[in-house]
């Protein structure tokens, strides 16, 4: 028996053990490509890095395009038969048959040509053309420039210098990538996406091979490359009306609003914001998560999230007084993020994986700690009541705003805490309570109602009984009484009415 006991226990240890631990975990393994080329993959390409993505993403355009291509030239040969049949019924027989067949093979030549056309890039001639209409000048190209983009530009032009002969070449290809975007506003944001990474990588060769730049040289050339050209673009990519992100962003917005009542000891996060410094530190986090949508370039926008993620990992370290482990990021992560709900998530998200050179989001601590952020947003949009170790009944009473979890008292504050956090809770204790109270008036109302209705009823009820047991039986008119005084024989001795006299005074 005592033996049985002991098992019991411990186990009843370890499932609570498991509960702890339960939180929110996610192995190294699981932010890596699942194709397994070692790089980080992205949640927005489907678990694949950037470079496996492309690759799966051309297969399957090759192979509607392939599919396309055998449509249309079955449909070719129906058009062909059809027409075949209508010449033999209409008297075709006048055609001699070479000729017929000279006739049938320049009209399958035409429509093959045109076939080819519509599914191929177009001709040296024409992109030659499209070129030199894209150097001429526009009303949108030579728009008043903002003092950012001009500062840009001045930075770009200055830092191409030092590079001298491959500087000057660098340019004129930033130059002409603008021009045929310019000129391509009309595709979608996945097109235009593939065109600015084909761009990035075209010109990361040609800096390697061509102009034997150093590659630490290469990195420096494609952030200053990227900034130049994103600060241009930036408002024509961001957030496009022909896409969904604007959608996603206010359904995150109005996801993370319903899960205001999270606390941390929810989602295990090892942050005690009782201590000044970890404060400080969770404020700066959620002010660079924040900020990360002042920024026009993709880049600019990491380092937001960068700065963000080594404030976490500085407010774990404090609170526990040794390096942080990645179980203790990627739960504090996400309390970051509900507690900030930084704005237009989902666009900035989706800007950085169109439209940031590939190198840094499959590698470094740029890619892991973006890798980390799509993983919180994930997690924040399936978040259910298994996850934060609840039932289902108070997961739905949290949610609906039914009641929140109970807030810390504000006598078990430390004296270190500001006066505003102190009261800021008892405000919600009073908000807490001005909601029950509501609640409970309202339900008495509701009773209240529901009594006088039936006690309405009750009393119809009881008159319409009295009523039909005893009717009311209406009696005909009487005859009108005589005067009181009409048989008085002596209403000639009375006394005659008094009159009024006048005084003279």
């Amino acid at each position: 028996m005592f033996l049985s006991l002991t098992l019991f226990s411990l186990n009843r240890k370890k499932m609570n053990l498991k509960s702890e631990r339960r939180g929110i975990h996610v192995d190294q393994s699981e932010l890596l490509c699942k194709k397994g080329c070692g790089y980080y993959g992205n949640p927005a390409w489907q678990g694949f890095c950037s470079k496996c993505w492309r690759e799966e993403y051309h297969k399957a355009r090759q192979k509607q395009i392939q599919e396309d291509w055998e449509l249309a030239e079955r449909l070719q040969r129906e058009e062909e038969e059809a027409y075949a049949s209508s010449q033999s019924t209409q008297g075709a027989q006048s055609l001699t048959f070479s000729k017929f067949e000279e006739k049938k093979t320049n009209e399958k030549t035409r429509k093959v040509t045109t076939v080819k056309k519509f599914f191929t890039a177009s001709s040296r001639t024409g992109a030659k053309k499209e070129i030199q209409e894209a150097k001429a000048p526009s009303p949108s190209i030579n728009r008043q420039a903002s003092i950012e983009t001009d500062r840009v530009s001045k930075e770009f032009i200055e830092f191409l210098k030092t590079y001298h002969k491959p500087g000057q070449d660098i340019y004129k290809q930033c130059k002409l990538f603008l021009d045929t975007m310019n000129h391509k506003r009309d595709l979608s944001i996945e097109e235009q996406s593939e065109c600015a990474q084909d761009f990035y990588q075209n010109v990361a060769e040609k800096l390697q091979t061509r102009w034997k730049v150093p590659p630490e040289k290469v990195e420096k050339a494609m952030d200053q490359i990227e900034k130049y050209i994103m600060t241009r673009q930036y408002k024509y990519v961001f957030c496009p009306e022909t896409t969904d992100d604007e959608k996603k962003d206010l359904a995150v917005q109005k996801r993370i609003r319903a899960l205001h009542w999270v606390t941390p000891q929810m989602l295990c996060v090892p942050v005690n914001e009782e201590i000044p410094e970890v404060s400080d530190m969770v404020v700066k986090a959620i002010t660079d998560i924040i900020e990360m949508d002042s920024k026009r370039v993709p880049r600019d926008k990491l380092a937001c999230i960068t700065k963000c993620s080594k404030h976490i990992f500085n407010a774990i370290k404090i609170t526990k007084n040794e390096p942080a482990s990645a179980d203790d990021f990627l739960p504090t992560l996400i309390y970051i993020v509900l507690k900030g709900n930084p704005p237009r998530l989902q666009s900035n998200i989706q800007y950085i994986t169109r439209f940031c050179n590939p190198s840094r989001l499959m590698t470094g601590e740029d890619g892991y700690y973006f890798t980390n952020l799509c993983c919180a947003v994930a997690f924040i949009e399936k978040l259910d009541a298994q996850s934060l170790n609840l039932s289902q009944e108070d997961f739905d009473r949290f949610m609906t705003g039914q009641t929140s979890p109970k807030k810390q008292e504000s006598d078990s504050f430390s004296p270190d805490v500001c006066l505003g956090v102190k009261q800021m809770y008892k405000n919600l204790d009073l908000l807490s309570q001005l909601n029950e109270r509501q609640e409970r008036i309202v339900n008495e109302a509701k009773k209240l109602e529901k009594d006088l209705i039936d006690w309405t009823d009750g009393i119809t009820k009881e008159v319409q009984d009295i009523v039909e047991k005893y009717p009311l039986e209406i009696k005909p008119k009487s005859q009108a009484l005589a005067a009181i005084d009409s048989e008085n024989v002596e209403n000639d001795k009375l006394p005659p009415p008094l009159q009024p006299q006048v005084y003279a005074g």
